[in-house]
């Protein structure tokens, strides 16, 4: 796609738009000709970090003024008073006007979904708009929705979840019928509470590969390519499974600094250590898709680093490239009857 723009929330995220900004310019230097980006901030903010940086492929970079920014601990009616005039919704409006393509945020994922479904809509058939991430597991990637967009859900969001996955993974990753499970807390389709109950049976009833409840234990396994859960559970899971990575690096670290064997063999472990720390890493992955809003949303981490930003920059081209929306539409679409003929209660 020639002309390719790409909306960058620049007053997104926990550390200020200095990060956000450095990211979109280290995505220009590695690959400056393949778009161009949109920072969508206090415009004097985003001149002076860009004078900052010397900035390099700077003529591709356009600069859109917004009065105000959604911090990351702003409650819905603080925010939605003021969206107009935020750089969430400038940024979206972008997207909607087809003057972007894409818009990427590493902002309050709360107000970033609330806003994109009133600019944007949502697709025919889906309620509930629901983050998808890849995460690594032992034999290749598997894809986790939802991880944050819905704190409640009910069993119609998650088999919607599910179909929206199930056409992600076709779509981009060329997996044909998916082998997608549900989180729970056994494996036994008895187990669990009324959700994933009701769940459970919708998603056998259907014409995909279901192939029952997962563990906790069993998500980095390999054994399924989609993992459907509700928001809440999705995101204490990331959110977790961040905080051992962590902890067992500076753990082992530790130990190898006590004995000056574990030192001999921790150097020569050193490369091998590096590389599983970048796969488990989640800003190599850049963000999360927005799934079943009518445009192409990227929510990264408030915590995003600049490489996050620039790989979430990268992740959304590729989603673009590979006409992701139209795909999921037109699947999503030819779902209707199952819709209609599913039954929730």
């Amino acid at each position: 796609m020639d002309n390719m723009k790409i909306a960058i929330d620049a007053m997104g995220g926990d550390t200020g738009p200095g990060v956000i900004i450095e990211g979109a310019i280290d995505y220009l230097r590695d690959y400056h000709k393949d778009i161009g980006l949109t920072l969508v901030g206090k415009e004097k903010e985003i001149k002076k970090e860009l004078r900052k940086n010397n900035s390099l492929g700077a003529e591709k970079i356009e600069i859109v003024n917004a009065l105000e920014a959604v911090s990351m601990r702003e409650q819905f009616f603080s925010y939605w008073r003021k969206r107009e005039r935020t750089s969430i919704k400038k940024a979206l409006d972008l997207v909607k006007q087809k003057k972007a393509q894409a818009m990427v945020s590493a902002g309050n994922t709360g107000a970033v979904m609330a806003i994109a479904k009133t600019v944007l809509g949502m697709l025919k058939s889906i309620d509930r708009p629901a983050l998808a991430v890849m995460i690594p597991t032992l034999k290749s990637n598997a894809l986790l929705v939802d991880v944050g967009a819905n704190v409640d859900s009910t069993p119609k969001n998650l088999v919607q979840f599910a179909l929206m996955g199930k056409v992600y993974l076709e779509a981009m990753h060329g997996i044909k019928r998916p082998r997608i499970g549900l989180m729970s807390v056994g494996e036994e389709d008895v187990k669990g509470n009324e959700l994933t109950k009701v769940t459970h049976n919708l998603l056998k009833s259907l014409d995909i590969n279901f192939v029952g409840n997962v563990e906790g234990k069993d998500v980095y396994a390999g054994e399924t390519d989609l993992i459907v859960t509700d928001g809440f559970t999705g995101n204490i899971m990331i959110k977790v499974s961040e905080g051992v990575i962590s902890a067992m690096h500076s753990m082992l670290k530790r130990e190898t600094m006590s004995d000056l064997l574990a030192r001999v063999g921790f150097f020569f472990l050193k490369s091998s250590l590096r590389r599983l720390k970048k796969k488990l890493d989640y800003t190599e992955y850049g963000g999360a898709l927005l799934l079943g809003v009518n445009g192409i949303v990227i929510i990264g981490h408030g915590r995003s680093s600049k490489n996050a930003v620039k790989n979430a920059i990268n992740l959304s081209k590729e989603f673009i490239r590979g006409n992701i929306l139209t795909k999921i539409s037109r699947e999503i679409d030819s779902m209707q009857g199952t819709f209609k003929e599913l039954k929730y209660v």
